[in-house]
Parts: C-alpha cells; sequence; structure tokens
C-alpha cells in the first residue's frame, strides 16, 4: 500500500489570509482545494484563476477536487495549469476513461471521485487508469460534516479490489476525518486523507498533520 499521506483541505483555512493559511501546513502531502460550482453541488468556492494563484504559493503540490458538472470540458484546464492531481466525480463525467487518460496526457495525476451512494463496482475494471480513487465519506459540499460510516465496508471492497489489480492506485477519503475516525478509515484500506476541521480547527495545524499521520499509522 502506498504510505499514508495528509492533505489538508483549504475549505477550512481563512480566505482573506490564505498564503499564511498555507505556510503553516508545509508538513502537508498536498493542499486539498476543493472546487465547487453550485451546481454539481449547493456551494460555490473558488475556479481555476484562483487555483493557479494557490498553486504559485503553496509550500506543497495541489490535490484539486472538483466538485462541478460537467467535469469533461473542465477538468482538462486544471490539469494545464500544472496542478499535480485532478480528481473529477464520476457522477458528473460522461466519459471518465477518457478524460482520465486525458488528465494524465496533460501531466496530472487522475483521480476519481464518488459520492457516498454512488456504487464503486462499476468503476473498478478502469482502476488501471487512475492514480487515485477517492471516497467521499460525506455528502460533498460543505466542510464540517460528520464521518458516515456507512461507507466503510465501500473503502474496503475499493481496497480489496485495488490490491488484486496489482495496480498503484491510491485510495481517498474525504470528509469528517479526525484522529478518531481516521483509523477506521485507515483499517478499512484508506491511505490518503483529506481533513480540514481536524487542521484548520487546531490551535497548531502541522501538529495536527503530525497527530493524524500517526493516529493513521497505527
Amino acid at each position: 500500500m502506498t504510505q499514508c499521506c495528509i492533505n489538508p483541505s483549504i475549505l477550512s483555512a481563512d480566505f482573506v489570509n490564505l498564503e499564511a493559511e498555507l505556510q503553516k501546513i508545509s508538513n502537508a502531502d498536498s493542499v486539498h482545494v476543493d472546487v465547487m460550482d453550485n451546481h454539481f453541488v449547493p456551494n460555490l468556492t473558488l475556479g481555476l484563476p484562483v487555483v493557479q494563484r494557490i498553486q504559485a504559493v503553496s509550500p506543497v503540490p495541489l490535490d484539486a477536487h472538483l466538485m462541478i458538472s460537467d467535469a469533461d470540458r473542465w477538468a482538462p484546464g486544471y490539469a494545464d495549469a500544472g496542478v499535480a492531481s485532478v480528481t473529477f466525480h464520476a457522477e458528473a463525467s460522461i466519459a471518465p476513461v477518457k478524460l482520465a487518460r486525458e488528465l494524465r496526457s496533460r501531466g496530472s495525476k487522475a483521480g476519481m471521485a464518488l459520492r457516498p451512494a454512488t456504487a464503486v463496482e462499476p468503476y473498478l475494471d478502469m482502476l488501471s487508469e487512475l492514480d487515485m480513487l477517492l471516497i467521499m465519506t460525506v455528502e460533498p459540499g460543505f466542510g464540517g460534516q460528520g464521518f458516515l460510516d456507512l461507507t466503510l465496508p465501500k473503502i474496503r471492497r475499493a481496497r480489496a479490489a485495488i490490491e488484486g489489480s496489482g495496480v498503484n492506485v491510491a485510495l481517498q477519503v474525504d470528509g469528517g476525518i479526525t484522529e478518531e475516525t481516521i483509523v477506521r478509515a485507515a483499517e478499512a484500506g484508506a491511505n490518503v486523507f483529506v481533513a480540514g476541521s481536524a487542521v484548520y480547527g487546531a490551535a497548531d495545524p502541522s501538529e495536527a498533520i503530525d497527530r493524524l499521520r500517526k493516529a493513521a499509522s497505527v
């Protein structure tokens, strides 16, 4: 299994002082950037121009999570901008294999996300086309939600499929990750963890990252 990675979500950061907020998490593996369009999810955050500026000042690579409609059209632009990893939602893509290949061809790692109620089985045959599979552990759209334990069996099935396929695909979880829930997610097979409130709600975000990494590695 790929090593444990902690990717703090800036959805919980202070957007007015974003550059300073990014420096607080310089010990993270990546910065998780939530792009929402108020169509695919009922919230509006930021778009490509802001992501480009974040990339220019971030001390670690960007992990862009596109919670947007018409991913086939818009996701490649993030790869063109040099974002290290671009994750689109399977529910928002008409041709996910084609899109994953396009992201890779433009220099980004390709990730695909599934909502909590979306079955993983229809997508297992395309694992070789992906660098990361994201299992949402809350409904996408807002930070601060509680971890949905009902997603744990799906995480286990995804991990078993990845191991059985022999491909090197990271298994990411996003939503409600704390020092407590990260243990359950890791035991189920996840190895990349998105944490927003648990990091930026802490007195010392850097120390919070270290604690999460330790909890996931037990």
